[in-house]
């Protein structure tokens, strides 16, 4: 394995994180640190935006996805254990548009149109004719021919469990489902669960290299993947460990390296639930829009919960210097059970956040 052109000491970078998943001390958090550069690594033309790209799948939008994709990575520096990324996204939960929902796009979001109107004629099949997957191997195989040597590809955001069948039967509904027709939902989530590595499998093939894979931004040193269910803020925890705790035990079981996408206060009710399931080994905490950003003390204590339970945890936000000193006053060296995204204006503003952060 070499270094990739958009960073040169990738194999180290790679070095670093095989030994914190694994439990080892870099002497400071992982960071996933970035710094915009004046020029990029490469000059790529820019393309004219289409009128509808986000879910108008056609020859421009592919052509539109494959330009923005491969300029991204190029107008970075990545520092510390940053690698230099693109994702064949075709928006969150592509595993509903693969199973039957269509993408409908709203301003500045997209969401998928349910596609099962009644339990009973609910249908879950994988189709490898199916638009979308197609649409979505042609745009991650041009994305890794086109980035070869240069920056990697990490999955696209498949989804999984509660928040795809949500997707797929409308979030209403399943609400109704979870109490009139349990059974049903433990069948459909089986479903789910099968039909998710049908994708998974074949995407990890296609997108890893020599090592590893990337997902979320993260590059692990095997079978990585995000999960989540943001439904959870919508249910108790009891229902939470009945429907969905044995989808993420059969789902880890399957996989190297897990984080957990753990979305909004709403969600902090199953943190005992979560902790519980061996083959999370981090969370990825977002506060949700209007709550305080990632770096507040009021969330201090879910992270020393969650390291103290011999998990990590991952946060991303805009840090100011002493708010990340608190930080590091705060954990100690339980920070360097943290996996931090961080991205500084200069390298000189780079080098003192990890010399902050450093024992």
């Amino acid at each position: 394995m070499s270094g990739l052109a958009y960073r040169p000491d990738a194999d180290e970078a790679r070095d670093r994180l095989t030994k914190w998943w694994n439990g080892g001390d870099l002497g400071r958090p992982a960071l996933l640190l970035r710094v915009r550069r004046e020029k990029p690594w490469a000059e790529i033309p820019a393309l004219e935006t289409p009128e509808g790209w986000v879910t108008h799948y056609s020859t421009k939008s592919f052509d539109y996805r494959v330009n923005a994709g491969t300029r991204e990575p190029a107008w970075h520096d990545h520092l510390c254990e940053a690698m230099p990324v693109t994702a064949a996204d075709l928006g969150p939960n592509c595993l509903a548009l693969y199973l039957g929902c269509r993408g409908v796009e709203s301003p500045g979001t997209v969401w998928f149109e349910p596609c099962i109107e009644s339990p009973d004629r609910a249908s879950f099949r994988h189709d490898p004719g199916n638009f979308y997957w197609d649409f979505t191997v042609r745009l991650a195989t041009e994305l890794v021919r086109a980035g070869k040597d240069r920056f990697l590809v990490q999955f696209p955001d498949l989804i999984e469990g509660l928040d795809t069948l949500a997707a797929m039967r409308g979030g209403e509904a399943l609400l109704e489902d979870l109490l009139e027709r349990p059974k049903w939902v433990h069948e459909c989530l089986g479903k789910i669960t099968d039909l998710y590595f049908l994708y998974y499998d074949p995407l990890y093939d296609l997108l890893k290299d020599e090592r590893g894979g990337t997902h979320f931004w993260v590059w692990a040193p095997g079978r990585c993947a995000k999960l989540q269910c943001d439904f959870s803020a919508m249910i108790s925890p009891a229902m939470f460990r009945e429907f969905m705790v044995p989808v993420l035990r059969r789902m880890t079981e399957r996989l190297d390296f897990v984080l957990y996408h753990w979305d909004g206060p709403g969600a902090t009710a199953h943190h005992d639930a979560l902790l519980s399931i061996q083959g999370i080994r981090m969370l990825q905490w977002t506060p949700g829009a209007g709550a305080p950003p990632t770096w507040d003390p009021v969330w201090w204590p879910l992270y020393h919960e969650t390291v103290d339970a011999g998990r990590m945890v991952m946060i991303s936000d805009y840090y100011p210097p002493d708010k990340l000193a608190d930080m590091k006053r705060e954990f100690g060296k339980k920070l360097n059970r943290f996996l931090i995204g961080l991205e500084a204006p200069t390298r000189k503003d780079a080098d003192e956040l990890v010399r902050i952060v450093s024992d």
